[in-house]
């Protein structure tokens, strides 16, 4: 037979009662469970639901337009069910929800959570306290030494008098719930996961006094209190220096930066050639005690390739006096005319894959100047007669 522990006053199980009367004799029934719980579910429903008809709606009294000619649809209200506005077809109303369950099966489904709570251990009866004044620590402690069929929550307590000492300890634990016995239905047992009845009120669900035989139970040791660790205290961070920031490169700015590079690099190799000449024409002509310094190098012309080809010198005329009336004109000059440098073509290169050169195409011959003999005659032919 099933044993209920019966709590001292610090919740120790000190005593075990058995299961007496009608909830001993009652069998578990979870159909009539299941009925009485829906019963008393829709009878906490307020039922204040409700909605207006077009009947109850303010307006609509006329009809919005004539009944034929006007191309539209016949209407008679603009209340109309159809219309934005218009009243609610078959809408809630004010009503009860009520449902009736028969005395012997609303009372045969109560005992039956009782012996389904006695059945699986989650039930308990509280003793006599004796406490002289509420105390929510006490109340605490009190279910630490309970049975480990109380952990579970949330936690009904049925009580005598919901105004008690011990209904206002228990009732602002979290998961704890206090309820009186005249107040307590079938889905208020079934909603509890575990529960605890007062002794008396116990004795008024069995119809019997319960029996109680005591037994050797030892408390458990109060829990150890673990002192919080302090907060470590914050220690401040050595400034570190600000990154610096990138930056922000546009795209496209590092070819223009390579190649404004290069271009500063063929200047300067362009300047270097031409400082020689001018450090030679700055030294003093008085220092002729000082040896005398080494005159930089001539600088290799460069070759010419097959681009860029020499282009010949034209000679240069010279000169003539002019012949005036009373000087006779002077033999002729013979004057050798220089030949002209023969150009030697050079050998084209191999073409380079990366890069075609660019050619240039070749100057032209600058005639040669007028010849002094051709001159010579012509002055001769002009003598005044």
């Amino acid at each position: 037979m099933t044993a209920l522990p019966v709590l001292n006053a610090e919740g120790v199980p000190a005593g075990e009662g058995p299961l007496a009367g009608p909830i001993a004799e009652q069998a578990i029934k979870p159909h009539l469970i299941h009925e009485t719980v829906v019963g008393e579910m829709a009878g906490r429903r307020a039922g204040t639901h409700a909605t207006k008809t077009r009947a109850h709606v303010r307006g609509g009294g006329r009809k919005p337009w004539r009944q034929k000619g006007t191309g539209r649809a016949r209407a008679g209200s603009i209340r109309s069910p159809l219309w934005r506005g218009g009243g609610v077809t078959f809408g809630p109303t004010p009503r009860d929800h009520a449902k009736k369950v028969n005395r012997r099966i609303r009372a045969q489904a109560f005992r039956s959570a009782l012996r389904a709570h006695a059945e699986r251990g989650s039930l308990a009866v509280m003793d006599t306290t004796g406490w002289d004044e509420p105390s929510t620590k006490r109340a605490a402690a009190y279910l630490y030494q309970a049975p480990d069929g109380l952990a579970a929550r949330p936690l009904l307590v049925v009580v005598a008098d919901a105004g008690g000492v011990e209904a206002r300890s228990f009732r602002n634990l979290a998961g704890v719930f206090v309820l009186e016995a005249r107040e307590v239905e079938v889905v208020d047992l079934m909603a509890g996961r575990s529960l605890l009845v007062e002794r008396s009120v116990w004795e008024r669900y069995a119809g019997a006094e319960l029996e109680v035989t005591p037994t050797d139970a030892t408390a458990k040791a109060p829990p150890v209190k673990k002192k919080p660790k302090p907060a470590p205290r914050r220690r401040r961070k050595a400034e570190e220096p600000a990154a610096e920031e990138e930056p922000v490169v546009a795209p496209g700015a590092e070819e223009e930066a390579a190649a404004a590079l290069a271009q500063e690099e063929e200047d300067a190799a362009i300047a270097e050639g031409a400082e020689p000449e001018a450090e030679a024409d700055e030294e003093p002509e008085a220092a002729a005690d000082e040896p005398e310094a080494d005159e930089p190098e001539a600088e290799e012309e460069p070759e010419a390739t097959a681009d860029e080809e020499p282009e010949p010198e034209a000679p240069e005329a010279e000169e003539e006096p002019e012949a005036t009336a009373d000087e006779e004109p002077e033999a002729e000059a013979v004057v050798e005319i220089p030949a002209e440098p023969e150009v030697e073509e050079a050998a084209e290169p191999e073409p380079v894959a990366e890069e075609k050169p660019r050619r240039r195409r070749a100057s032209r011959k600058k005639p040669p100047a007028e010849e002094p003999e051709a001159a010579a005659e012509g002055e001769a032919g002009e003598e005044p007669s």
